[in-house]
């Protein structure tokens, strides 16, 4: 992986699914839209390429739902158009929820794609999965979670890569930084995230608070708890289950809501 020493890069764009999309981090100014931690991480980017008399140009190619076939070929060949110094490539995510989930092919795939923002010129930015270990429903997860982070780290360091490693940030553990539907990061999770990139990319931040707990609160107990994982079900386990069966996506009639490059204003490092 490349050594940490302040780059600053001018033309950003981000491929992946609804985690780079920046569900559930609302937009106040647009209506059924979301910010992330990708927008947010170029705004700290702009602001460093500021400080060095640049700017910076960024486009967001990600859309909810996405598999990671459509990661690497669409959005990829799509971000490759936009000549990025910088590619931010998370996928994979939906992929290894299915049954019959692949991991190793996953990781080639991943991997070709990497090589192709390489040789391009591009630096890449990838990201592993949080640890699933406290999400009551999603636990038997976690095999697949470390294998594919696992695979991450490798990929990036046989190319260089910068990853930001959310495997290992335990202020995820938190359901306070999770949105209802347990799948998707409240704007907290994202802000979080955005300086976990931002150290992964080699630039301190003026905000440590990224990695600590929340503090804790009094413990859950079992009737509460049966009750919640009964109402997550109802409200969003059944209609995830639903859309499957029907082999349609949540992302079926969303497009890119930043398909071009287009400048960011920069911001204070602590947005």
């Amino acid at each position: 992986m490349p050594e940490s020493g302040g780059k600053v890069w001018h033309r950003y764009v981000a491929i992946g699914d609804s985690f780079t999309e920046g569900m559930s981090d609302a937009d106040p100014q647009r209506e059924n839209s979301y910010v992330g931690w990708a927008d947010r991480l170029a705004v700290h980017l702009a602001q460093i390429a500021h400080d060095a008399e640049g700017d910076l140009a960024y486009a967001n190619l990600a859309v909810r739902g996405r598999l990671l076939a459509d990661v690497i070929g669409p959005q990829l060949d799509a971000a490759l158009e936009l000549r990025p110094d910088l590619v931010s490539m998370v996928g994979g995510g939906n992929d290894i929820l299915r049954p019959k989930a692949d991991l190793d092919a996953i990781a080639d795939r991943l991997e070709a794609a990497v090589i192709r923002l390489r040789e391009a010129g591009s630096d890449v930015l990838l990201a592993t999965p949080t640890d699933p270990e406290g999400a009551p429903l999603l636990r038997h997860l976690r095999g697949r979670h470390a294998i594919h982070s696992a695979n991450i780290f490798s990929i990036a360091q046989q190319h260089g890569c910068y990853v930001i490693n959310q495997w290992g940030m335990d202020a995820l553990k938190d359901f306070r930084l999770w949105a209802d539907d347990r799948i998707h990061m409240t704007t907290e999770g994202h802000r979080r995230v955005a300086l976990n990139a931002l150290s992964a990319l080699g630039h301190d931040t003026d905000r440590a608070d990224w990695s600590t707990p929340l503090p804790p609160l009094p413990p859950v107990g079992r009737r509460e708890a049966t009750a919640a994982n009964a109402a997550w079900a109802r409200t969003h386990l059944a209609p995830w289950v639903q859309r499957r069966l029907r082999g349609e996506s949540s992302g079926d009639t969303v497009t890119a809501k930043r398909p071009e490059l287009t400048p960011v204003e920069p911001a204070p490092r602590h947005t």
